[in-house]
C-alpha cells in the first residue's frame, strides 16, 4: 500500500541540490523514513539516479549502528563519494540517534557531533545531504545555527484527513469518524482490525516515545512524565500551564513533602513531550493589544489517535476532538495558529460593565493573511449560534471568518459574512478558507 505524501515530497524535490542539509523533522513513525528512502528515492531513480549513488544510513538499525560514530559516518561516506565526479544522495535515517564522540585530536576539547560530520559531508560538491530526526530541540531549533544557516527544515506531520481518505476511500462521515478514532499514523491503515489498531497506538507510548524521552533526557521521575502525558492528552482543548498542571498532580497523587512534583520539574516535562513532536503549544493573542499572553495557553496532540489511546479511547467528546483535528489541519498547511482574544462588555457580580474577554478558536496567519476560525461541532439553537458568532462581532479587522461545524452539510454565509462549512469540506478542500 502506497500513501501519497506529495505536500513533502514536493517540498524535498524542490530543495534537491541547493548546497543546504535538507532536515526532515517530525514525530517518530509518522512517515519520514518512508518518505525519504521509499517515495523520494523512487523519485530519484525514475530520473535515471542509480540505485549504488543513493546511500543509506539507517541509524535506529542494529546494521548501522557503527555510524552512530559521525566521524565512521563522515569516512565511510567520503569513501563512497570523493574519488567519484558522478552526483550522489546521503539518506540518514533518526539522526537524532547519533553519538558525540571525542576529538581524536584533541581529546580534552568540544565534543565531535553530527552536526560537524554533516557540515563536513555538505562541503562535498557532488553529495546532496538528507536526514529525519524527531527531535525538535536538536533539529528544529539548532540547526540554523550549528548548519551555520545552511539548511532546508521539511516537517512531517502524521496523515491529513484527506491523505487518509485517499487511501480509506468510501464514506466520507464513516472515514472520518474512523479518523477521529483512530488518528492518522501511517501504519495505522495496515493493522487488521481495531483491537490491532488500538494496540499499535498504545504500544508507540511505551515502547517508542516514553522510551526515547526517558533515554535521550535521563529521566529520574518516569511516573510524573506519564502522568503529565495523561493530564495533557485529557485536557486537549483546555486552557492551562505548567503550574496548573503541577497541582493537578499533586492534588491527585496526594503528593506531599519530598514527594511533591516542581513547577519547574513539570515546566521540562512539558517542553520534553514538545521536543519530541508529540504535542504542540499554542498561545493566545490579543487581538486588539497585539501582544500574546504568558499563560494559561492550551496545547493540541500532534495525532488525535495517539491521545485517544493514551486515554484509553475513553472522553470521546467530539468538540475538543474535532478542534484539536482542525488545530493540526491549519498546522499541516502552514498556518501559523494562535488562539484569539477580544474583549467586550459584560457585567460583574455587582451589576457594573465591565470588560469580558472573548476566545475565539483560532487565528490562522499565513502570508500577512488571517483567518479567524470557530470550532462548533454543533449549533442547534439561535442562542448557540449567538455565543458562536460574539467573538467575530468585536473584531475591528475585515479578514476572514468562519465558523467549522460537523452539523450542516452544504457550506454558506452569514448576515454578517461569515462562511458556515462543514467539517469535511474544510479538511478536503485546502481552498475553503
Amino acid at each position: 500500500m502506497e500513501i501519497s505524501r506529495d505536500r513533502y515530497l514536493n517540498q524535498i524535490i524542490s530543495y534537491m541540490w541547493d548546497g543546504q542539509v535538507k532536515v526532515i523533522t517530525g514525530i517518530r513513525r509518522c512517515g519520514k523514513s518512508y518518505l525519504l528512502f521509499e517515495l523520494f528515492r523512487k523519485h530519484l531513480l525514475s530520473q535515471g539516479v542509480p540505485a549504488d549513488h543513493i546511500i543509506t544510513i539507517a541509524l535506529d538499525l542494529a546494521k548501522d549502528i557503527q555510524y552512530r560514530n559521525p566521524l565512521v559516518m563522515a569516512q565511510y561516506v567520503r569513501s563512497q563519494v570523493e574519488q567519484s565526479d558522478d552526483q550522489f544522495y546521503l539518506f540518514v535515517d533518526e539522526i537524532q540517534m547519533s553519538d558525540e564522540v571525542s576529538n581524536p585530536y584533541n581529546a580534552d576539547g568540544k565534543k565531535i557531533t553530527f552536526y560537524d560530520a554533516l557540515n563536513d559531508l555538505k562541503s562535498m560538491r557532488n553529495l546532496d545531504v538528507y536526514v529525519t530526526g524527531s527531535n525538535s530541540k536538536m533539529l528544529s531549533n539548532d540547526i540554523f545555527t550549528e548548519f551555520r544557516g545552511r539548511s532546508d527544515e521539511i516537517h512531517v506531520h502524521p496523515l491529513s484527513f484527506a491523505e487518509y481518505y485517499s487511501v480509506v476511500g468510501g464514506d466520507k462521515q464513516d472515514a472520518f469518524d474512523n479518523f477521529a478514532f483512530f488518528g492518522g499514523m501511517p501504519l495505522v491503515l495496515s493493522r487488521p482490525n481495531d483491537e490491532a489498531k488500538m494496540k499499535y497506538l498504545k504500544d508507540l507510548f511505551t515502547e517508542v516515545y516514553i522510551k526515547d524521552i526517558v533515554e535521550r533526557k535521563k529521566i529520574k521521575h518516569e511516573d510524573v512524565l506519564s502522568d503529565i502525558l495523561d493530564l495533557l492528552c485529557s485536557s486537549i482543548g483546555s486552557l492551562t500551564n505548567p503550574t496548573r498542571v503541577a497541582n493537578t498532580l499533586n492534588t491527585k497523587q496526594k503528593r506531599i513533602n519530598e514527594n511533591t512534583v516542581a513547577n519547574n520539574t513539570v515546566k521540562a516535562y512539558m517542553n520534553h513531550l514538545e521536543d519530541a513532536f508529540l504535542f504542540s503549544e499554542c498561545k493566545r493573542f490579543d487581538v486588539k493589544g497585539k501582544s500574546y499572553f504568558d499563560y494559561p495557553n492550551k496545547y493540541y496532540c500532534e495525532d488525535i489517535g495517539l491521545r485517544n489511546a493514551r486515554i484509553g479511547f475513553r472522553q470521546q467528546e467530539m468538540t475538543h476532538i474535532m478542534e484539536n483535528i482542525i488545530y493540526n489541519e491549519l498546522v499541516i498547511r502552514g498556518y501559523s495558529v494562535d488562539i484569539g482574544i477580544v474583549y467586550g462588555n459584560g457585567k460583574d457580580d455587582k451589576g457594573r460593565t465591565v470588560q469580558v474577554p472573548r476566545e475565539i478558536d483560532f487565528i490562522a496567519t499565513k502570508g500577512g493573511k488571517k483567518t479567524y476560525i470557530q470550532s462548533a461541532y454543533a449549533l442547534p439553537t439561535e442562542e448557540k449560534a449567538e455565543v458562536e458568532n460574539r467573538p467575530f462581532t468585536l473584531v475591528i479587522d475585515s479578514f476572514p471568518k468562519v465558523i467549522v461545524r460537523h452539523d450542516i452539510r452544504k457550506k454558506w454565509y452569514d448576515d454578517n459574512g461569515v462562511l458556515n462549512i462543514n467539517i469535511l469540506d474544510f479538511l478536503l478542500d485546502e481552498t475553503c478558507i
